[in-house]
């Protein structure tokens, strides 16, 4: 027989198999929980080498050249994608503030912080459309300047510069964003059930904007913010103008900053509508492979400007759309404004009975002259009265509105990049900024080791020391690098009256280390933390191990003035699969809100399984619950947690109230243990289930010690950003 007859009946590899998420286990089993988001940044899917530290490589780079070469792109005009007016600004610009404008004050996620818009599904939302175009523009100078030049910054400075040339005085820019290198499948875009499907299936009442389920902000699925034609594309500013409020409230933006950045992001650049949208092909992965990753291919364009497709709806908002000025309020107040359908079919808005002069110069032919058109959102500016109010005082006062607005971009563009500490380059402002968590430098000149004793003298209990420092260190999000124990603002509104931090119990506490605070010279936040250490290396004692638990020393202690309260309430946990809490009964499961708070914290599969496992055995679960306290020897960091989870002499049975579990032993069907739904998913999930096995064998208790001390440490260190890695 011929070796090749074994593939007679067709290829041997499955088509599709090996790269459609649709053969994902969870498509068949879909009550499987999914952990892939724990793993999702694996050292094996980053090109670079091991030991690269961005940091360090970003503090090399020459600044003002990459800024200078940004610069000179802008009226560089590819043959194969012109430049309106021979000039990028209002690309760049867009691309800038579409790259930042995904993120969302509700779980950090989304933003310009990774370079996420390279990839699936960002890179070919319908929002998004063209934009494929302005990032290989900037091609030469990512390529010139490499590694230390990081996509993440190169797509946000982009825009910044763009407005500097067009004569705005911008605020600044800070390099030291590092790149991903593949989709961020831990964010919940939404379950629509299709790409820009209607508003309804986001909102619980089409009417109230605020209803719109957490934690999205985008009006529709492949948006990065409203339907620029009206909401579900039916004209309508005062409706239109509820979701713009909605929307950029969600990032973290009030009034006055949102009427900012509608009014200088349409202050310059243009609206591409040259087909209707059934004419365009889709975007980037919808793309044949011989169209080099480039998507919305447009069988008019001929390089005509006007010939192009970004959003459908056509035109300029400004006379002078390559210039920083006070035009489009100039346009707005001046003119009545009629609806109209652009050539491509989208609703905009256009002058009624406009002077010659105050005409739109065509972006190819300057002899020819168009209207200058208004999205709803740009309508909703002088329609609401609130965003009218503020919009007047920017028309009798440019200055203000430059000011403002260079703050909000700079706000904008900055949002997820976490503290100063990571912010590099000569062009960053020496201010400091209440959104980015200001924490003034921590002392590190004091005994460790007596503070230590003054811990461990003061009467508390390791469960209440080691409750307290996880929950002062359990609100870091990766995501946005807000959060975390450095600060100590769990001793601060909002944080210490959250209900998840137990109150009663953190304020005895609190009035416990203050006072060692006060004597020995060290920051309050690094006594939490050392309390929590403290009480965590008795518990090791007592369960036949001796192992230090790291510290480093250096947390400062923020103050009620460096705290946004309103921006912290997002942080609150309203769930914490960790210490078995949930603040009420929701339609998420449990071990989903685990999964994700994980994730937040930055930590991987088995380093989730070992804190959940010792800190059961540890005692903190919240008010002392005794779900998923697998021992006789609470108080102890034992492995009898994966022990009773993986033993077969128990089976799992539901209780008759609570939602919770009962183990029960199979031979006399009494209740040993209860549990809830974060604590059976170690033993019912087969990833999970490997993970306890292993802290389950009897030759790995003291490697259960160490792997628990190292991830306890990694979240009580998330946010030092000082101490390197």
């Amino acid at each position: 027989m011929d070796g090749n007859e074994v593939f007679s009946g067709g290829c041997p590899v499955m088509h599709g198999g090996n790269t459609e998420l649709g053969n994902h286990p969870t498509k068949w089993w879909p009550k499987t929980l999914n952990i892939d988001i724990l793993h999702q940044r694996d050292a094996r899917v980053n090109p670079m080498d091991r030991d690269y530290d961005h940091q360090e490589a970003v503090k090399g780079l020459a600044f003002q050249e990459v800024w200078d070469d940004v610069e000179k792109m802008l009226t560089d005009s590819q043959v194969w994608w012109p430049a309106d007016w021979g000039h990028y600004g209002g690309l760049f610009i867009r691309l800038s503030w579409h790259s930042a404008g995904s993120y969302r004050l509700g779980d950090g996620r989304g933003g310009a912080g990774t370079g996420n818009i390279r990839f699936d599904p960002l890179n070919s939302w319908p929002d998004n459309a063209s934009l494929d175009k302005a990032r290989r523009i900037l091609w030469p100078v990512k390529k010139k300047y490499g590694n230390a030049l990081s996509w993440a910054d190169l797509l946000v400075l982009a825009g910044t510069v763009a407005y500097s040339n067009m004569g705005l005085k911008v605020y600044g820019f800070a390099f030291g964003r590092e790149d991903i290198w593949g989709p961020e499948i831990d964010i919940n875009w939404g379950n629509d059930s299709e790409l820009l499907a209607p508003t309804e299936e986001r909102v619980k009442d089409i009417d109230d904007a605020d209803s719109m389920y957490n934690p999205l902000a985008a009006s529709h699925m492949g948006l990065i913010y409203v339907n620029p034609e009206g909401v579900d594309g039916n004209p309508d500013p005062a409706e239109t103008a509820k979701y713009v409020r909605l929307t950029f409230a969600r990032m973290a933006m009030d009034d006055v900053e949102t009427a900012a950045l509608t009014v200088g992001g349409h202050t310059v650049g243009k609206c591409h509508g040259g087909l209707a949208a059934d004419q365009v092909a889709g975007g980037p992965a919808d793309g044949d492979i011989i169209n080099a990753g480039f998507g919305w291919s447009d069988p008019g364009f001929n390089g005509n400007a006007n010939t192009a497709h970004t959003s459908g709806l056509e035109g300029a908002w400004t006379s002078n759309p390559t210039k920083w000025d006070n035009g489009y309020l100039d346009l707005l107040f001046k003119y009545e404004w009629k609806a109209v359908k652009s050539r491509a079919g989208a609703w905009q808005w256009e002058p009624i009975d406009i002077a010659e002069e105050d005409k739109v110069p065509d972006a190819t032919d300057p002899t020819i002259k168009h209207n200058p058109i208004m999205t709803d959102a740009d309508m909703a500016m002088k329609v609401d009265p609130i965003y009218r109010e503020i919009c007047e005082k920017f028309h009798n006062d440019l200055d203000y509105l430059s000011e403002t607005f260079a703050k909000a971009w700079f706000k904008l563009t900055h949002r997820d990049m976490g503290p100063k500490a990571l912010y590099h380059g000569p062009f960053v402002p020496q201010e400091d900024l209440i959104w980015q968590d200001p924490v003034p430098a921590g002392n590190t000149d004091y005994d460790v080791n007596a503070v230590k004793k003054k811990i461990a003298d003061s009467g508390l209990t390791a469960a209440e020391m080691i409750a307290t420092a996880w929950d002062s260190a359990r609100t870091y999000r990766g995501s946005d690098k807000r959060g975390g124990a450095n600060g100590a603002r769990i001793r601060l509104a909002p944080q210490k009256d959250w209900a998840g931090n137990e109150p009663e119990r953190l304020a005895k506490v609190l009035g416990i280390l203050e006072p060692i605070a006060a004597e020995t010279n060290a920051s309050i936040a690094d006594v939490i933390v050392l309390a929590g250490n403290v009480g965590l290396e008795k518990a090791i004692k007592a369960a036949g191990h001796d192992v230090a638990v790291p510290f480093a020393a250096g947390r400062g202690d923020a103050t009620d003035e460096m705290t946004d309260v309103d921006s912290f309430s997002v942080l609150e946990p309203f769930a914490d699969g960790f210490r078995n809490w949930e603040k009420e009964a929701y339609d998420v499961p449990a071990e989903e809100l685990l999964l994700d708070r994980a994730q937040l914290l930055g930590l991987t599969g088995s380093e989730m399984t070992v804190l959940v496992g010792g800190l059961r055995m540890l005692g903190v679960n919240y008010g002392g619950s005794k779900h998923g306290v697998f021992t006789q020897r609470e108080g102890q960091l034992t492995t009898d947690f994966f022990q009773t989870i993986t033993d077969m002499d128990y089976k799992w049975v539901p209780a008759k109230t609570g939602g919770t579990y009962e183990l029960q032993d199979r031979a006399t069907g009494e209740v040993k243990y209860t549990a809830t739904r974060a604590d059976l998913v170690f033993g019912s999930n087969s990833i999970l289930r490997a993970f306890a096995e292993v802290y389950a064998q009897a030759d790995n208790e003291a490697k259960f010690v160490r792997d628990f001390v190292a991830a306890w440490t990694k979240v009580m260190n998330a946010d030092r950003f000082d101490l390197a890695v």
